[in-house]
């Protein structure tokens, strides 16, 4: 019996101090709230523009001049070769022009009326081999002159020592040039040309 009466104050204190505490916790959220510091006001100036400040405009700079046209060329027709050879000669007598046989001695020498005329002739090379063995020989081709004054069929027809100065004699011809045969004012081929080329040492 007296445990129960204990319990029961017990219950009581602890229930009375718990309802203190409510009204504490009560009364002061009651309470204004602390008043707040004023906020301080931030005065912004702006500085006016400088009414001296100059303003710079871009100018283009001005268009470069037109490229000057290079200066024309007159055309200048090809000089005869020079052999270059040392101690070494090529004799080229005559072209056969179907059966007439025409010097071309000078090039540029006026064949019969109406054939072709030389103006470049080039000079045979000397092969190596046939000038350090003391070789000499010479070789006939025949040929055409075309339109435009080239040389192309080139044919060895003979030649004598065989096959050694066929390609050097071959090469040389294919780089002659002549003024074209004209009939009836305008350029044809002519066909059936021949000569011959020597190769020969010059004794020291």
């Amino acid at each position: 019996m007296l445990r129960l009466i204990v319990s029961i104050l017990i219950g009581a204190a602890i229930t009375f101090a718990l309802f203190v505490l409510m009204a504490e916790l009560i009364a002061n959220s009651a309470r204004p709230a602390d008043e707040s510091k004023p906020t301080p006001v931030i005065d912004i100036v702006m500085a006016e523009p400088d009414s001296s400040t100059q303003t710079r405009s871009r100018v283009p700079p001005p268009p470069p001049p037109p490229p000057q046209q290079p200066p024309k060329l007159e055309p200048q027709e090809p000089d005869q070769a020079d052999p270059s050879a040392d101690g070494m000669s090529f004799n080229v007598p005559s072209v056969d022009v179907g059966g007439a046989s025409v010097d071309i001695g000078a090039p540029g020498a006026m064949m019969r009326d109406g054939e072709a005329t030389p103006i470049v002739r080039i000079e045979p090379k000397y092969p190596i081999e046939a000038a350090r063995e003391g070789k000499e020989g010479w070789v006939r081709l025949s040929f055409t002159i075309n339109e435009v004054g080239g040389v192309e069929d080139i044919e060895v027809i003979d030649a004598e020592p065989k096959r050694i100065f066929d390609r050097e004699a071959r090469r040389a011809l294919s780089r002659w040039k002549y003024k074209p045969k004209i009939v009836e004012g305008k350029p044809v081929k002519q066909f059936n040309m021949k000569v011959q080329l020597d190769f020969k040492l010059e004794q020291s």
